[in-house]
């Protein structure tokens, strides 16, 4: 483990860096609380150990500001004048633990190890909830603030929604949050990308087929609506789905029925249908190739998604967000020069969030220690 220790008293200081080094720890000292924030600033640590009682910034305002740089350290606080009151003042304060001195290796060791399995959990908790929602919206420009403020309205309702905006902008996160806030967030979440399934089959995908219904059905077979039973069908790129298909999704919206291909049985479902599509539904319905009714059916509370254009003051938090999602899978954790920011922030973005992350990754591999703005002119087609 990387860990600080951060005390007044020399003394105390190396000897605890010396009984963590012997039991194969990397351990770092400071004095006090402005040198072990810049310290902080600059590296990373699993363990902080700070004193309370120190001159000039004592161990309080430390564990404030500590907290405040959202660091994933567990800061563990020492005292030789603890008491219950301090204990809990320092644990509500976001401490993860409190010592009282003289320190016992023992104490030491267990509240490491039991750091370390905290840790673990966040993480584990943290991909879990990728693989299940996805990540969080990121951004808190103008536009994704008023998104937030619909999703928060909208969730807990019953109500359908359809998303719009142009590809890459991040239709599919709207839906997963939609879900994971709404009552039905502990039932199923199903996804159904309506442009990569063939039109002969999107009707047996969406409402499941009986054995023997067609060549290749040598089994029943239940379809996403029936899957996602009691919880949310998301139907992205709605737009592209066959008049035949149509007509059946709107029946099921209708009564809440289906019928399997080749079966004459009808099956109830309770499901929330989320849609999403980057084409114009009212010019497609003018063309024909889509239903109005079912446009009507669908578009209960309409969001739109603004591209990447519209909302560039999101960029540098979303280049922070793609940049630690690079790391996270092993890659070299760089910086980004303003210079370079604002260069990525003057281009025009026509793949949107999608092009923007492949960017990141590009530059995180191919830029230097610091990515600059040459590097973005280099790499990066302007």
């Amino acid at each position: 483990m990387k860990i600080l220790i951060i005390d007044d008293e020399r003394s105390i200081r190396n000897s605890l860096k010396e009984i963590l080094g012997d039991e194969g720890h990397d351990v770092d000292v400071a004095e006090d609380g402005a040198t072990a924030l810049k310290m902080v600033d600059k590296d990373k640590y699993n363990a902080i150990f700070c004193d309370i009682k120190m001159p000039g910034m004592d161990g309080m305002e430390v564990l404030d500001k500590l907290v405040s740089m959202g660091i994933d350290s567990a800061i563990i606080m020492i005292s030789g004048h603890g008491d219950i009151d301090t204990a809990v003042d320092c644990m509500k304060k976001g401490a993860f633990d409190f010592i009282q001195k003289p320190l016992d290796l023992n104490r030491i060791l267990i509240t490491l190890k039991n750091s370390t399995e905290r840790a673990t959990l966040v993480k584990e908790n943290k991909i879990l909830k990728k693989k299940v929602y996805g990540a969080d919206m990121i951004g808190h420009s103008e536009p994704m603030e008023h998104i937030r403020q619909l999703i928060a309205k909208v969730a807990p309702t019953d109500a359908r929604v359809l998303i719009t905006g142009p590809n890459g902008s991040g239709k599919e996160l709207i839906a997963r949050n939609l879900h994971q806030q709404s009552l039905r967030s502990a039932m199923p979440y199903v996804e159904v990308n309506c442009a990569a399934i063939p039109s002969e089959l999107i009707e047996s995908e969406l409402f499941g087929h009986e054995k023997g219904s067609f060549t290749s059905a040598v089994k029943q077979h239940k379809g996403k609506f029936e899957q996602a039973n009691g919880g949310t069908l998301f139907l992205d790129e709605i737009g592209d789905m066959s008049l035949a298909a149509q007509a059946k999704v709107l029946r099921v919206l209708q009564e809440r029925k289906l019928s399997r291909v080749g079966g004459d049985t009808d099956i109830e479902v309770d499901v929330r249908v989320v849609a999403a599509t980057n084409k114009n539904l009212q010019k497609e319905i003018e063309k024909g190739t889509f239903r109005e009714d079912l446009y009507h059916r669908l578009s209960v509370i309409l969001i739109r998604v603004p591209s990447l254009d519209d909302r560039k003051d999101d960029i540098p938090e979303l280049i922070d967000f793609f940049t630690n999602s690079c790391c996270d899978k092993g890659m070299t954790r760089k910086t980004f020069s303003k210079e370079a920011i604002e260069l990525l922030q003057a281009k025009t973005w026509p793949g949107n969030i999608r092009e923007l992350s492949n960017v990141v990754e590009r530059l995180l591999i191919l830029g230097g220690s610091t990515i600059s703005a040459q590097d973005v002119k280099d790499f990066v087609n302007l």
